[in-house]
């Protein structure tokens, strides 16, 4: 027999247990009540898709190739109708409360048929995560309400993330790349607030957003040092749009350049900055990596869904053209190389899926998932009425004791093993899933041949539309080396990541 002393051992040992069987850790830790949530979610993004989204994706891209600067306010209009910018906000914040994991399976089935149009409602939650992670709670209390507010008066309250810069993509989302890129976007302390001066660019939501989480830096200098994250309203003083980039695919959901020439940006709309940083226990570095690995951990699987979705809809437009086509008089659904590559497409579709999936497992026990669906926690979120929260969480959330336990938890007490997991197996999955949108839509087009290059046929349009997703969300060259950071050179002190010779 092995003692348990030797079993701890043994299990630590590379690859480690707690890194490659995240599905069997989560099934005691996950609460019952996520498989119907998620079923719930699933069901209302068919029912969208077959309304709404189907009918119009295809007019919609021609609209686009025809008038690029056209804005499509109807969807917009229509996500906000069907309440999904609140689905996801916490009761306690006034939203629906779904489980952010229910996120990505959602996103699956909507891209799906429409890039686009999930791309208009992720980019909203990818804004609103980035609040969330700044755990400001009077400050989320109040643009949640805001949301919610808007979604009841017919008035989308949409987010944005705005950290992409002219001559900084990439460079702006690892610390250790952040002093080595030519980041701009600088925010000056003032009387009451900040000057924010500089640019954003592919700033998904742009021109249709209301709030805007704008990460930029009191020293341009040493910008890994000097981070502030701000809430930027549409409409404030200094702070324009300018153009709307021409892009190869996903053209439905606008992607903006934001301009701030001596934008005012009240005390009140500060997320957080190196001062109030300065408060943890690490490093303001560490503390900025930190919250950008909670971001990037919830939202790279839900990009990596997105590939899942498109591959699945190359799959089915295949899959179809194979069963209504005939060669020689024989139906190409018969044909052996035909149903070996359909095959092979269906593996891509359900590998991707796994990835993304123990992703948000590894969120839901490490990451900014874990208070939410821990289990008692759960239960008694999901039980406890709407009415109490709003009767009660204004109060309690606008005191700085809220802001200052709630970083206790998610900054002072996350563990540097659980950032690894979450980020590093989020990076595998947004690779994967969105390297296998792009291969199926590939052999989709391979095997309906002339047929594939049809717009009516969809998988041009999906081709299109997916190799935007090997580029955003970090690319997925820097996806694979920050899972090398992660889950592989950080058992060998001698390797070095992100360093140039």
């Amino acid at each position: 027999m092995i003692s348990r002393l030797e079993i701890k051992r043994f299990l630590e040992k590379e690859p480690a247990f707690d890194d490659i069987k995240l599905g069997l850790r989560a099934i005691r830790k996950i609460p019952k009540g996520l498989e119907q949530e998620t079923r719930e979610v699933i069901a209302i993004a068919r029912k969208f898709n077959e309304e709404v989204v189907r009918p119009s994706a295809l007019v919609l891209d021609r609209k686009m190739q025809e008038n690029p600067d056209h804005i499509e306010w109807d969807l917009v209009k229509k996500a906000n109708e069907w309440g999904f910018y609140t689905l996801w906000i916490p009761k306690i914040f006034g939203g629906k409360g779904y489980s952010l994991s229910t996120i990505a399976p959602f996103s699956e089935e909507i891209a799906s048929e429409c890039l686009a149009m999930v791309n208009i409602i992720g980019a909203h939650y990818l804004g609103y995560a980035t609040l969330c992670a700044t755990w400001n709670m009077k400050l989320i209390d109040e643009i949640s309400r805001d949301i919610v507010e808007g979604e009841k008066m017919g008035r989308p309250t949409v987010m944005t993330l705005a950290i992409t810069e002219p001559s900084a993509g990439t460079d702006a989302e690892e610390v250790a790349l952040a002093n080595k890129g030519t980041l701009t976007c600088h925010a000056e302390k003032v009387d009451g607030g900040y000057l924010l001066n500089g640019s954003k660019v592919f700033i998904t939501d742009g021109h249709v957003g209301t709030w805007h989480m704008v990460v930029a830096y009191s020293d341009l200098a040493n910008p890994s040092e000097n981070f502030v994250i701000m809430a930027v309203k549409t409409g404030s003083k200094g702070f324009t749009f300018g153009k709307n980039e021409r892009k190869m695919g996903v053209k439905g959901a606008v992607a903006s350049e934001l301009i701030f020439k001596d934008c005012f940006v009240p005390d009140r709309n500060l997320g957080i900055n190196r001062e109030e940083a300065l408060k943890n226990k690490r490093p303001v570095s560490d503390t900025c990596m930190n919250i950008i690995d909670y971001v990037v951990s919830a939202s790279r699987p839900v990009i990596a869904s997105f590939g899942v979705g498109v591959a699945r809809g190359a799959f089915q437009e295949a899959l179809s053209f194979a069963l209504t086509t005939e060669i020689n008089g024989k139906l190409l659904i018969n044909q052996e190389w035909a149903q070996s590559r359909l095959a092979e497409m269906y593996k891509n579709v359900a590998l991707g899926r796994l990835a993304y999936t123990e992703a948000n497992w590894a969120n839901t026990m490490d990451g900014m998932f874990r208070i939410v669906e821990y289990k008692p926690l759960y239960y008694l979120y999901k039980l406890t009425p709407a009415v109490v929260f709003r009767k009660m969480a204004p109060s309690l959330l606008g005191r700085p004791f809220a802001s200052w336990l709630a970083r206790k938890v998610f900054f002072d007490l996350q563990r540097e093993a659980h950032m690894h997991r979450t980020s590093g197996w989020a990076s595998l999955a947004k690779f994967t899933g969105t390297d296998a949108g792009v291969k199926n839509c590939q052999m989709a087009v391979e095997l309906m041949g002339q047929a594939g290059l049809r717009h009516d046929r969809r998988v041009e349009k999906l081709l299109r539309d997916a190799k935007l997703l090997q580029i955003y969300e970090g690319t997925n060259q820097l996806n694979r080396i920050n899972l090398f950071k992660c889950l592989i050179g950080r058992n060998h002190p001698q390797v070095r990541v992100f360093e140039h010779e």
